[in-house]
């Protein structure tokens, strides 16, 4: 049988699917739109059937298409491995990763350990810090990856998606709320973006809000909620019994995602294999634990 199934195509289509079109697509693969198209016609060509429905509106793929997912993501899988395990040229390099405090347990933290046990020339340096943070140091170059939440509406199309999530305002079952004087709000540090956010939309509706604890730590702020401090956005991971939701009375907090986002241009070797480790995670064990 003289036909066969291109690897770039078969990533091409996976892209497609991850990114939600043609042109996010190309724009992860660093591609011209029609280059993107191009790969997959000449699959469609081998397999002789449609792969993409294109129509307006409807799904991205046909039944066709959807079936060859499965195979192209096996088929992926076993190729990155094949050349992680027998490549001739070790993967060397450094890479300076940054993270929030609460992705650096669970899932995440394996993960780098099998990284840097599958490729023990490579070093992995990791800053802890907050979102904003870690978005600045990613600007300015001085990490490679950041492992962090966003606003949903924030998530760039290049950002491999861990888990999504939405915020809740939380306080004690025993703090009163007295919404005459400001209210006492617990934030992670002083550029912290849950409490920007607060700020902002309480000043719209005509509630204050007042900084009266600050902790980088998920564990203290929710030690200080449980002691009747003030109030807290926490997402839904960190919920228990003992802590009253509050509804209706905040502004409607937003969902949220954790994410892990590298510079597109600056991509070197060690960083590509670092983000397909996690891809391959995210994609086996989705939701991917982050705390």
């Amino acid at each position: 049988m003289a036909e066969r199934l291109e690897i770039d195509g078969l990533r091409a289509l996976l892209a497609i699917s991850s990114h939600g079109g043609v042109t996010r697509a190309a724009e992860h693969l660093a591609l011209s739109q029609p280059a993107v198209s191009h790969k997959v016609r000449r699959l469609e060509k081998v397999l002789d059937c449609d792969l993409l429905a294109r129509r307006a509106g409807g799904p991205l793929f046909t039944e066709a298409g959807e079936r060859l997912l499965g195979y192209a993501q096996r088929m992926m899988d076993l190729h990155d491995e094949a050349l992680a395990a027998l490549g001739k040229k070790p993967l060397k390099g450094t890479i300076q990763l940054g993270m929030t405090e609460d992705t650096t347990g669970g899932d995440v933290a394996r993960i780098l350990g099998r990284f840097t046990r599958l490729h023990p020339e490579t070093q992995v340096r990791t800053r802890i810090s907050q979102s904003l943070t870690l978005a600045d140091w990613l600007e300015a170059g001085e990490i490679d990856v950041a492992v962090m939440q966003v606003f949903n509406r924030d998530v760039h199309p290049d950002d491999l998606v861990l888990y999504e999530d939405q915020l809740h305002w939380i306080k004690s079952h025993d703090l009163p709320l007295d919404l005459s004087v400001p209210v006492p709000f617990l934030a992670f540090d002083s550029n912290c973006f849950y409490k920007h956010w607060a700020s902002a939309e309480g000043a719209r509706d005509g509630q204050r809000f007042e900084t009266v604890f600050e902790c980088p730590s998920a564990a203290g702020i929710l030690s200080s909620v449980r002691s009747g401090l003030g109030v807290a956005l926490m997402n839904g991971l960190h919920l228990s019994p003992d802590l009253e939701v509050v509804e209706d009375v905040f502004p409607e907090p937003p969902s949220i995602a954790y994410i892990a986002r590298t510079r597109p241009k600056n991509r070197s070797d060690a960083v590509k294999a670092l983000i397909q480790e996690i891809s391959r995670e995210v994609r086996n064990a989705i939701p991917l634990r982050v705390a």
